[in-house]
């Protein structure tokens, strides 16, 4: 008789801990949530997620490849398998991005950071096989306003560009990730490669 009540004290404590860990499993997967995932839709946002197929594609455009910067060139497109950006002036959704760049820094190491006259940007890298690769490059510019006066229209709407955050992963080369920013005038991306 004791020991069916021990079973039974047992079994309660199994099915207690089982119930608890169903009911925090949505939990779990809010608070994994990125904040890509979270403002995709968003008409605050502009939104670009490049999926590898595309840098596949990119790849095999004709590129001289006896040409040695084209063909690193497309090497480190061949080996990126994700690129997200969101670009906002919306001040709400500024300070979530914010504070979600802060909740990933205990993943990722702060490589740089660039003030310039109320502009910020800092880049965050998660290691890689190597000191010149990593396998995620994360970029969060705010301020950016202050120095690109250009709109850009979004749905018919004139929007100032104040906040981007862009989001590489892969096997980065940060010589070439570097060149790459450049060309896509991301502020301070040349501090990127070695000197």
């Amino acid at each position: 008789m004791i020991s069916i009540n021990l079973n039974k004290a047992k079994m309660n404590k199994k099915l207690i801990v089982f119930i608890m860990a169903i009911m925090l499993v949505p939990l779990t997967g809010m608070a994994q949530k990125s904040i890509f995932e979270k403002y995709s839709d968003s008409p605050d946002v502009t939104y670009v997620n490049i999926k590898p197929k595309m840098f596949q594609m990119i790849a095999k455009v004709g590129v001289d490849t006896s040409d040695p910067e084209a063909k690193a060139f497309i090497d480190m497109v061949k080996s990126i398998t994700s690129f997200k950006t969101i670009v906002t002036d919306n001040k709400a959704i500024t300070a979530d991005i914010a504070k979600w760049v802060k909740s990933r820094s205990g993943s990722l190491e702060e490589l740089m950071e660039v003030k310039d006259d109320g502009t910020e940007v800092k880049f965050y890298v998660k290691e890689g096989k190597d000191a010149d690769h990593v396998k995620e490059l994360l970029i969060f510019v705010n301020g950016i306003d202050k120095h690109i006066k250009e709109k850009i229209e979004i749905n018919g709407e004139q929007r100032k560009i104040e906040t981007v955050i862009v989001s590489f992963t892969g096997d980065i080369d940060l010589n070439e990730i570097s060149k790459l920013t450049q060309k896509m005038n991301i502020p301070a991306g040349q501090h990127l490669g070695k000197n």
